[in-house]
């Protein structure tokens, strides 16, 4: 009886073994290995000349004198996912990976730019696992007040790093510690970089290391796999960087309210056709009709010299515009107020792109009608693209996505020319304000703003 019930045990046990190792599939994590431990395949080096190598399992960065911060990038492109790696390095060597950053000739000469996780080399202030916004807008999320985060990392060992990038929002733990809680829009896809930090050229930082190991990622099914977080929510819309306060910036759109702003030739805000929401200034379509519906908004204010910078998200079709030197000195003018624009258009599915008296000069982000915006980087509809306007004295620029695209001079006859050969011939004195309200146009297409602000240069530059 005993070797009997021995054998009906036998085929049970492989039985019930069989089920755990299904169960075990079907709950298996889906990690993929970003990095094979043998070579380097799948990755590409980015700007500067630090050397990248495979040693024991693990990819080696070493500094060279006079090279520019290194980057070894993957080949593919990323949105969502669940990143892990080891990282050790030389204490004094600064270090990072990059998340959904770009490369793009047009952007500063193809310079590496986006989200990265840090790796510090100060250990005065430990701010490794915090975000960093390289050769764009610096420090979103740091370590200032994050006691427990800032004493995670380990200066000597290996450090455990875990990041999860799910839409909006960007999490970060270093050796099982929270770092940083970020939620940010700006970039939604992009490749992963591993950077070797620039060094001064003297040679004594020569050769300094950092080694990375078992790099993996999640990018089936991401939200299943995600950790909770308690760490309070660092959202950069509608705010400014201490940075930024400190050279004086201003926000002209605060995020909740329409404070600042009124319809314009009028005292108070539109009571239609605008809406606050969600952290957006949005104008709403009406089937396309300019100034209509809830008409153009100015600012309460009036400005000379200035930055203004906003970010803007287009429907597909829309059409819109960003104003300045706006004087509403026009009598019976029933359409949009008068001023020089910076046009917001879809050029891929709006007509006005192949129109205008000057070739072009329709199109985003040029100056409308009179001059053509150059060599852009568009981002697609639907996704955030950010501009930006320089006036100092009559020399004024167009930006956009942190690319020149064009610049003029006001009040010479060359920009004279340009408006007499323009719609805008029938306004004396058009364009030459000395100063004038900012404008947000009514074009009858849905179109979003948000971190509206300006910084005033009068006495700065």
């Amino acid at each position: 009886m005993i070797r009997n019930n021995k054998s009906h045990a036998f085929p049970i046990l492989i039985q019930a073994g069989f089920l755990c190792l299904l169960f075990s599939c079907a709950h298996r994590v889906p990690w993929t290995d970003l990095f094979n431990g043998k070579d380097l395949s799948g990755w590409t080096q980015k700007n500067g000349f630090a050397s990248f190598t495979v040693e024991n399992g693990e990819i080696v960065g070493r500094t060279v004198p006079g090279s520019p911060n290194s980057f070894l990038c993957t080949d593919s492109i990323y949105d969502d996912f669940i990143l892990e790696f080891e990282v050790k390095k030389d204490c004094v060597l600064n270090s990072g990976v990059q998340i959904r950053s770009n490369s793009y000739p047009l952007y500063m000469d193809g310079r590496v730019y986006g989200y990265q996780v840090e790796i510090e080399n100060r250990p005065e202030r430990r701010w490794s696992g915090g975000i960093y916004d390289e050769a764009r807008r610096g420090w979103l999320c740091d370590l200032s007040g994050n006691e427990a985060g800032s004493k995670a990392f380990d200066f000597i060992g290996w450090n455990k790093y875990r990041v999860e990038a799910v839409g909006t929002s960007i999490k970060v733990w270093v050796n099982g510690v929270p770092t940083a809680n970020l939620i940010d829009d700006m970039t939604p896809a992009g490749f992963i970089g591993l950077q070797v930090h620039s060094i001064p050229d003297d040679s004594s930082m020569a050769g300094l290391e950092v080694r990375w190991r078992n790099i993996r990622i999640i990018t089936t099914n991401v939200e299943k796999y995600t950790t909770p977080m308690e760490l309070t929510v660092v959202n950069t819309d509608n705010t400014l960087t201490g940075k930024e306060t400190e050279q004086g910036w201003e926000l002209l759109f605060d995020g909740k309210t329409n404070r600042g702003w009124r319809k314009a030739y009028e005292d108070s805000f539109p009571d239609k056709g605008w809406e606050v929401k969600k952290g957006m200034l949005t104008v709403k379509a009406s089937e396309g009709l300019e100034s209509q519906n809830g008409g153009d908004i100015v600012t309460v204010a009036e400005y000379s010299d200035f930055i203004l910078e906003l970010d803007f998200r287009l429907t597909k079709g829309a059409n819109s515009g960003i104003k300045y030197f706006v004087a509403e000195a026009e009598e019976n003018n029933k359409a949009s107020a008068i001023g020089l624009e910076y046009q917001l258009l879809d050029d891929a599915n709006h007509p006005d792109a192949m129109l205008g008296n000057h070739e072009g000069s329709r199109t985003l982000a040029s100056l409308y009608d009179l001059i053509k915006a150059e060599n852009k980087l568009v981002f697609p509809v639907g996704q955030w693209n950010r501009a930006r306007i320089v006036s100092k004295g009559n020399h004024v620029e167009h930006w956009l996505n942190g690319i020149k695209v064009l610049e003029y001079e006001r009040k010479t006859a060359s920009f004279r020319q340009l408006v007499k050969e323009s719609k805008y011939r029938v306004w004396p004195g058009f364009g030459e304000a000395d100063s004038g309200h900012i404008l947000l146009q009514d074009h009858g297409n849905e179109v979003s703003f948000k971190n509206i602000k300006i910084l005033e240069i009068r006495d700065r530059i």
